[in-house]
């Protein structure tokens, strides 16, 4: 299907660091059991691509051969030093998970690249992650403009993060109007 482990194992480093406040207060059931959703759906996700027979038979490791943790995870720690709102523990840890979501796409464009073209599914999967950051920036935006008040850290996160789609975006939309059902990519 052309769905990165890589990305996927970012993403639940990304929600197990975001929602370590689990540990230490209460919110509501909703938002316990949301956050616990997000954790194991992720784990399940990568044990499917890895292990899990018929679907990992179609996983690509070889393709799937951007080196996250090398590059990646040092980078959204440089980021979390240089543009963060406080520094604390608790406030450093949420601004290392933003910053390392912005980048977590970067394993499946890559995988996507080297495919070179993509089914109908995952291009759609995609164009949805990326149309969440987008919202997310409006979001912020819309913060702004209330409050009075800029998170710097989520709006350059979710910034950089619309960036690295816009190649991809690009590609969906030349795709769609030419009425193809798979999205090619230049390799």
């Amino acid at each position: 299907i052309g769905i990165s482990s890589k990305t996927q194992e970012i993403y639940l480093i990304v929600f197990c660091l975001r929602y370590m406040d689990l540990f230490l207060y209460f919110i509501s059931v909703y938002n316990t059991l949301m956050k616990i959703a997000f954790i194991a759906a992720t784990a399940f996700t990568i044990y499917l691509i890895r292990l899990k027979k018929p679907y990992c038979t179609t996983y690509e490791p070889l393709k799937d051969s951007f080196p996250h943790f090398l590059y990646l995870l040092p980078l959204a720690g440089v980021l979390t030093l240089v543009i963060h709102s406080d520094f604390t523990v608790f406030e450093m840890t949420w601004s290392y998970s933003v910053w390392l979501e912005a980048f977590a796409i970067m394993p499946q464009l890559y995988l996507l690249q080297k495919l070179g073209e993509v089914e109908n599914i995952t291009s759609n999967y995609i164009v949805t992650l990326g149309l969440y950051r987008f919202l997310y920036i409006i979001h912020w935006v819309y913060t702004y403009l209330s409050d009075q008040e800029i998170y710097w850290t989520s709006l350059l996160a979710g910034i950089v993060q619309t960036l690295l789609y816009a190649d991809f975006f690009y590609y969906y939309y030349l795709s769609i109007r030419k009425g193809k059902m798979t999205v090619v990519l230049p390799v």
